[in-house]
Order: structure tokens, then C-alpha cells, then sequence
């Protein structure tokens, strides 16, 4: 049965086609994507992202176990409010999930997990957590929504109180703060500044509407693809997944090695960083006509590869993608479409750079 955000009624209100995504009835556009992309690279839009899965965790072991769990190392969270960007591996070193985590206090943490793999996700979670008496929560009756853009922060703040807007606009990225009923991250997934609210469900229609009045654009899960690819983020289960290591995702920078913390996934990671890491994940522009798409063939100086995600770029106005080939350096970088091979440029992502394309693209 698909699944319903409570945005679902403002949504179609507002006349966005939907969509199934992962099981929830999404808008995929409001009648343009195009220009749900610019808005956001412009000005400001908003997402409704109420399918991402919030979990809580407490305990007084909680800081040890989630240096346990996940590969980036939560000791780098000294202060409360920070955030950190991490994988969560299984056994043999892949993908579980990508995720973001919260330190709200030494026996509070929030994690913030894909919508596709809540079940698995939950799963693997409270499978681990028993040893070190973690109490693991998940909250669905909070919603969530991104506002994104150069003007996002100035607009969602001027809602605020005195108070709540000093708070929020004071936030440096990659840290939350709570604000009433809000929790508000400086994070997010399109490359833009701005922030990610967390809220009671109960008042998520009556904010999406105040954001609406105060010029916020809605946008959909097309440009919300468009302006994470530009901006050089993987997506779960086209990017990566469990058979795929982080390493082989061009996620390494998200691994911490350092020190003798035993991680799930470390003696797989070690023992693949030791063998030679089979595949590598690159960036890819196409300089003539057409789209890069998921699943078309490529072939380079290395081997045979595959476009993972492929997409027109509105704004640097050409096809970028992510491939993956195998490892070595690549040159002579080519797609085939419809037995046609056409050249591809390496580029180092991300593609887009302050809301303008990235120099050489």
C-alpha cells in the first residue's frame, strides 16, 4: 500500500503530478522542473521530505555505539547540535545506508535514514543495538522539510521570533538547534545553503503554507535529482548499496581509519584497501547533445563500466553524470547510446559551485 506524507493533501492543493517513490506518493514536479531547479539555485524552494526516517537513540552507551555502527567516527561531535555525514556498513564492507547523525546529548543522538530502506534499516539498527542497551526510537509522527537556496535562510527565519531567528541564523553548517517545536539543521542535499526542519505533523501543513506566502517555492523529487547530482551527492541504491563498498562510491573521505576504533565493515575495508579496490565511481560530462541515464554502457582506458546517475544539468546546461568502471586512470572515456559511442569528459564533481557551473565544465 503506498504511503502518504501529511503534506500529501497540499501537495496535489498546489496541482503536482505524483508519483510512487519507494513506496510514498511524492510530487515529482508542481507543473515545471526546470524551474523548481532554478528557484532553488536562485532564490528559494522547499521540499517536503517527510518520507526520510527519523530515529532517536538514548542510553548512556550511546556515543559507543555509534562509534561502533557507523564508518565515520562520531568523536569528532564534541559539542551538542553538531551533525556528521556517514555510511553504516554491514559485515563484508557495503553500503547499508548513508545518513546523517545528530549529537543532542551523550545520551541522545538522532539519526536521519533513507525513506527506500527504513525496514532494513530499522532492522540492522536494533539488531545491533542490544549489547550496548541502546533504547532505539523511531518517530513518524514527526514530518520534515527542506527549505534550500541563497535566500532560503532569510525566509524561513523571518518567520521566527526574535529569539528563534538569532538561533537559526547563528547555526554553522552541519549543526542543528531547537527552536520551540522545530528542530532546524543547517544541512542539506542540493548544494545550496539553507536548512532541514523537523517538526511535529500536527503543524507541518500550517508551516509549508506560511513558507508558500513568504515566497518559498515548492519543488519536487526532479529537481530535488538534478540539484544533488550538480552538486556531486550519491544517491542510495543508484550510487551505492549493500554489495558496494564506500570506497568503491567515492565515499572514502566519510571512513575513519585512524586510531583502533572497531567499526562494522573495518576488516572488509581494510583487507579491500590492501587488495586493490576493484571499481572506482567518477564524474562525467557529456559535451554533446543528449542526456546520460542510468544503466547505458561505458567503456574506457580500464574497462567496461555503467553510468550509475545520469542527468541534464539545467544549470551548467549539458549531461553530467556518475559512472563507475573499473579502477586504474582513466582515459578515452566513452557512453554508449543506442550503439553509438560518444566521448565523455572526466570531471572532478561537484558540478556546480555557489549556483554556477564549476570552472572546466
Amino acid at each position: 500500500m503506498t504511503r502518504k506524507t501529511i503534506l500529501n493533501d497540499a501537495h496535489r492543493a498546489l496541482g503536482a503530478k505524483m508519483v510512487d517513490f519507494g513506496g510514498w506518493d511524492m510530487p515529482i514536479h508542481y507543473g515545471s522542473q526546470i524551474e523548481e531547479h532554478h528557484a532553488v539555485r536562485r532564490d528559494a524552494g522547499m521540499f517536503d521530505v517527510s518520507h526520510m526516517t527519523v530515529v532517536d537513540l538514548s542510553g548512556a552507551r550511546c556515543r559507543d555505539f555509534l562509534r561502533y555502527l557507523l564508518a565515520n567516527n562520531v568523536d569528532k561531535l564534541k559539542k551538542p547540535g553538531r551533525a556528521l555525514y556517514t555510511c553504516m556498513l554491514n559485515t563484508a564492507g557495503g553500503v547499508v545506508d548513508d545518513l546523517i547523525v545528530y549529537f543532542r546529548d551523550e545520551d541522545d543522538f538522532r539519526l536521519v535514514v533513507n525513506a527506500a530502506t527504513r525496514d532494513k534499516d530499522l532492522a540492522w539498527i536494533e539488531t545491533q543495538a542490544p549489547p550496548f542497551g541502546i533504547e532505539v526510537r523511531e518517530r513518524p509522527e514527526l514530518a520534515m522539510i527542506a527549505v534550500q537556496g541563497p535566500r532560503a535562510r532569510e525566509r524561513f527565519a523571518g518567520l521566527l521570533d526574535a529569539a528563534g531567528r538569532e538561533a537559526v541564523l547563528a547555526l554553522p553548517r552541519f549543526a542543528a538547534v531547537s527552536c520551540g517545536e522545530l528542530f532546524v539543521a543547517r544541512t542539506g542535499y542540493t548544494g545550496e545553503d539553507g536548512f532541514e526542519i523537523t517538526l511535529p505533523e500536527q503543524v507541518a501543513a500550517e508551516w509549508w503554507q506560511r513558507l508558500v506566502d513568504a515566497g518559498v517555492r515548492p519543488a519536487g523529487l526532479g529537481a530535488r535529482d538534478t540539484l544533488r547530482l550538480e552538486a556531486g551527492m550519491n544517491l542510495y541504491g543508484q550510487d551505492m548499496d549493500d554489495r558496494v563498498t564506500p570506497f568503491e562510491a567515492g565515499l572514502a573521505w566519510t571512513v575513519a581509519l585512524d586510531g583502533e576504533r572497531n567499526f562494522i565493515g573495518r576488516p572488509a575495508l581494510e583487507a579491500q584497501r590492501a587488495a586493490g579496490v576493484p571499481t572506482q565511481m567518477i564524474g562525467a560530462v557529456m559535451d554533446d547533445k543528449g542526456v546520460l541515464r542510468h544503466g547505458q554502457r561505458v567503456l574506457c582506458s580500464t574497462g567496461e563500466g555503467e553510468v550509475l546517475s545520469g542527468t541534464f544539468s539545467p544549470t551548467a546546461s549539458k549531461s553530467i553524470a556518475f559512472v563507475r568502471v573499473p579502477a586504474g586512470e582513466v582515459a578515452d572515456l566513452r557512453v554508449d547510446i543506442r550503439g553509438r559511442e560518444v566521448p565523455l569528459r572526466v570531471f572532478k564533481p561537484p558540478f556546480v559551485r555557489e549556483g554556477k557551473a564549476a570552472e572546466g565544465l
